[in-house]
């Protein structure tokens, strides 16, 4: 894939590097989460978004800024710190990117059956296929902008519908947002992990410096579309909490086989159901090209070679992870935990990076002086990180005990 966009004022690659962060949030274990989560909690759920939505603004705002003013990816700045620490951050990125690119098929696959009836293993294959297309287009940075935003367009927009249909009790939800009758940490943390973990984290940033929207004189641009794409994925959360809320507050008992297709059929009956199938589809393809994109651009920056081999990196990429699906049928259970963990570990190391930069090297900023309060916030989301590494690795020692 080749960074064709030049260097300009045009929105589509600041738009394309916001719905692509945002898409690549919003996979298959995001619609599960947001499903489970709402049918434990009910109401009370609403608080753990907004917290989580709060701390993944302060995350990203970091992260999009140090990157987008260096116009230094993350592996390299990490080198630029202490030499390995990139190459160490690559690769957990690229292992967990690929581990949970199985899934993000595996999802396509269930998508296109939910949708049309097709085999999940064909829906899967079918699936990887459109996005190598999309990646050997001969401008496939736009093409793949532009995919991300209309899909993640259609993705908002029939979750409204059936939010809208199911009636949930939207004056208990805001009550909770802010005096919530009850809150669980552990469904914050997991929402953060999920949404701003392994190779979410860059994935915007690392698309504007490929679209040349880097500098001093950008960070304007860099900031509102940081901030706009987790609200956009705090928007799509919202509204898929809505739309279960709607259906548990209704007294509906969820299938527990799959309980997100169970919540919209009931919403909305036979279309509700194709709603699902449409909505995870576009959630599972966009997670798989945003995975692929960003994963393969923490490798291509270690030599010239690699940079002029990004194209079939990333088919490769994909490939092997649709592999892996087709062999087994499914995603195995225990890469996805080993990959989860991994999430968890990337997220202190690379947001770690991210601050000394900020605080600590001015010379790869340019001379820029970092905001102060800016840096503050970002080092209090950053012992969030701590704790769910913490989690991580207990997680990572379980499975292997």
């Amino acid at each position: 894939m080749s960074d064709e966009i030049p260097r300009s004022p045009s929105r589509g690659p600041v738009l394309g590097a916001m719905f692509l962060m945002a898409t690549s949030a919003i996979g298959p274990g995001f619609i599960t989460q947001t499903t489970q989560f709402t049918a434990q909690l009910g109401a009370a759920f609403a608080f753990a978004i907004v917290a989580s939505i709060l701390v993944d603004v302060a995350l990203q705002l970091n992260v999009w800024r140090v990157i987008g003013v260096s116009g230094l990816r993350a592996q390299d700045l990490g080198d630029r710190v202490l030499p390995g620490v990139g190459r160490f951050l690559a690769f957990l990125v690229v292992l967990g990117g690929l581990v949970f690119n199985i899934g993000n098929v595996a999802g396509c696959g269930l998508g296109l059956n939910a949708m049309l009836g097709l085999p999940t293993t064909w829906g899967g294959v079918i699936s990887a296929a459109i996005a190598v297309g999309i990646f050997l287009a001969p401008r496939a940075g736009i093409a793949m902008d532009r995919l991300v935003v209309l899909l993640g367009g259609l993705m908002i927009g029939m979750t409204a519908y059936v939010a809208w249909v199911s009636g949930p009790p939207v004056g208990d939800a805001l009550r909770n947002a802010v005096a919530p009758d009850r809150i669980d940490f552990l469904a914050i943390t997991t929402l953060v992990g999920g949404t701003v973990g392994g190779y979410i984290t860059y994935a915007g940033a690392h698309r504007l410096v490929d679209a040349g929207v880097r500098g001093v004189d950008r960070v304007p641009e860099i900031t509102r579309a940081s901030v706009t794409g987790v609200l956009v994925t705090g928007a799509m959360r919202l509204l898929l909490f809505l739309a279960v809320l709607g259906v548990v507050a209704a007294g509906v008992s969820l299938d527990p086989s799959n309980p997100t297709a169970s919540a919209f059929e009931a919403a909305a009956g036979e279309f509700g159901l194709r709603a699902f199938g449409v909505i995870l589809w576009a959630a599972a393809i966009t997670s798989v090209i945003g995975a692929s994109y960003t994963s393969v651009s923490f490798v291509t920056t270690f030599s010239p070679g690699l940079a002029r081999s990004r194209g079939p990196l990333v088919v490769g990429f994909i490939a092997a992870s649709t592999l892996v699906f087709a062999l087994a049928g499914a995603a195995p259970v225990p890469l996805l935990i080993f990959a989860g963990a991994f999430n968890g570990l990337i997220l202190p190391i690379g947001i770690a990076v991210i601050l000394w930069v900020a605080l600590r090297r001015p010379d790869l900023l340019d001379g820029y002086r970092y905001p102060r309060w800016l840096a503050a916030v970002g080092v209090l989301a950053w012992l969030l990180t701590l704790y769910l590494g913490w989690r991580s690795l207990g997680g990572l020692a379980g499975l292997f005990g």
